[in-house]
C-alpha cells in the first residue's frame, strides 16, 4: 500500500522561509487604542461642559421660578412677574444653546484634527510595515532559491 507523505516538515521549512513580524499588528492596535483615548477625551470634556451648562440653566431657571411665585400685592404684578420671567428665559436659553454650539464647535475641530494626525500615522505605519513586508519576503525567496 503507497505511503502518504508527510507534509509537516514541508509546512515547517516554509513557513520559517517567511517569517512573520507581529511588530506592525502592535503598532497599528497602539495607534489605535491612543486614538481611542483621545477620542474619549474629547468626547468626556465636551460631556461635562454639556452638564455643567445644563445644571446652570436649571438653576437659574428655578431661582426666576422662585421670584415669580412670590405673593403679589396687585393682580398686575402677576402679569409683569410671567412676562419678565418669559423674557429672562427666552435670553437664557439663547445663550446657553449659544453655549451649547461652541461646545459642539470645538468637539469636531478636535474630532477632525485627531483623524487627521491618526490617519498620517496609519499611512507611515502601514508604509513601513509595507517596506519590512517587502524586504522580508525578498530576503526569504533569495535565500529560498539559493538553496
Amino acid at each position: 500500500m503507497a505511503k502518504t507523505q508527510d507534509f509537516t516538515a514541508v509546512m515547517k521549512d516554509m513557513m520559517g522561509a517567511f517569517p512573520i513580524d507581529t511588530t506592525s499588528m502592535e503598532d497599528a492596535f497602539k495607534t489605535t487604542a491612543s486614538m481611542n483615548e483621545k477620542l474619549s477625551s474629547v468626547a468626556l470634556e465636551a460631556a461635562e461642559k454639556s452638564a455643567e451648562i445644563s445644571s446652570k440653566w436649571t438653576k437659574d431657571t428655578l431661582a426666576k421660578l422662585a421670584d415669580m411665585s412670590k405673593a403679589k400685592s396687585e393682580p398686575a404684578d402677576y402679569a409683569k412677574a410671567m412676562t419678565d420671567f418669559a423674557s429672562a428665559t427666552a435670553e437664557v436659553a439663547a445663550e446657553n444653546m449659544s453655549a451649547f454650539a461652541e461646545i459642539a464647535k470645538k468637539v469636531q475641530m478636535d474630532t477632525v484634527e485627531l483623524m487627521m494626525a491618526a490617519g498620517k500615522d496609519i499611512t507611515e505605519d502601514a508604509t513601513a510595515a509595507v517596506k519590512k513586508a517587502t524586504t522580508d519576503v525578498t530576503a526569504a525567496a533569495k535565500k529560498a532559491a539559493a538553496k
